[in-house]
């Protein structure tokens, strides 16, 4: 199995044309796209080359090999991903207010991918990983993240490393359990990859700065917080580091995130240093919103020289 490994949501997106769009009337639609925050993630690690997989379930239907050949194509491994014939995969359709901001229609608790669980998680299945890569999204049902948590310890127990990208979605923070499980998992992590306020969501701070002394305390050793347009800083025991963004046109910001925190992760587990992982994250944060769909966008290092230049 693969080096880089993570768990979760795979699903389709279907999205509309137009900002300002309203899906209460009828309209024109683009999609379907594979996606998945965990996919779109392993899916940027796999196009750049590194040994990479994904656990979880998809239908057997269009949809779902439309996510299996996709991955396989960048190079993920695919052999986790249960194909069930009485299911179907995962979708979510989205609108885009006239200033950008998108709104989400999901079936993933009652796809696919809500069949997840920690059956799925046996030694052989993480016997090579020494990068795990959590993702807040995909903690929906007890069952998944039971399954996360069971992943997380066999990793944890052979030395590897566990990354955590809350990416938390409101209707998921109304699910009962769910700040326990995150706060659970965060104090597991070795490497936390928020964005913007998702920093002090889980610690008792009401700001970045007041976020990171408790966070380091827990036992993280590497923190980045993402902050869009406005790049990221890095935080650890000895230092911090403000990285500008890349600029380039938006067409979609959708997978931004998901692929910095791949590029991030592909490059320390390769043990590049700090400063070139974040400056190849922000190129891949800032390349993926130049393509419509969610990994549309995903890059090759080579890809990413061209835009650092």
């Amino acid at each position: 199995m693969a080096r880089i490994m993570t768990i979760g949501e795979i699903l389709v997106e279907i999205m509309a044309t137009e900002r300002g769009q309203s899906f209460r009337v009828p309209g024109t639609l683009v999609g379907p796209f594979p996606s998945g925050a965990p996919a779109i993630f392993i899916d940027q690690v796999g196009r750049l080359g590194r040994s990479a997989g994904i656990i979880g379930c998809v239908g057997d239907d269009d949809f779902g090999w439309l996510n299996i050949d996709r991955l396989r194509r960048d190079g993920v491994d695919t052999s986790a991903i249960a194909l069930l014939a009485d299911a179907v995969t995962g979708s979510a359709f989205i609108t885009y207010t006239e200033t950008g901001e998108r709104h989400f229609i999901f079936n993933i608790a009652n796809s696919a991918s809500g069949r997840l669980s920690a059956s799925s998680i046996t030694e052989s299945v993480l016997a090579d990983c020494t990068w795990f890569h959590v993702m807040g999204s995909s903690l929906f049902s007890p069952e998944i993240t039971a399954a996360v948590r069971k992943a997380i310890g066999m990793v944890k127990r052979r030395g590897g490393i566990i990354s955590f990208d809350p990416n938390i979605r409101p209707e998921i923070l109304r699910s009962p359990g769910i700040r326990e499980a995150l706060r659970l998992i965060l104090e597991q992590t070795d490497v936390f990859l928020p964005s913007g306020d998702e920093v002090a969501l889980l610690v008792d701070a009401q700001t970045e700065a007041e976020a990171i002394e408790p966070l380091l305390a827990l036992g993280i050793r590497e923190i980045v917080v993402k902050h869009g347009s406005a790049g990221c800083t890095y935080y650890d025991r000895s230092s911090r580091l403000d990285v500008p963004a890349f600029a380039v046109r938006e067409v979609d910001p959708t997978g931004a995130g998901d692929c910095f925190c791949a590029t991030y992760a592909a490059c320390r587990e390769e043990g590049k240093s700090i400063d070139h992982s974040l400056l190849y994250a922000c190129a891949s944060g800032a390349m993926a919103v130049t393509r419509k769909g969610p990994m549309e966008g995903t890059a090759s290092f080579a890809e990413l020289d061209k835009l650092i230049g």
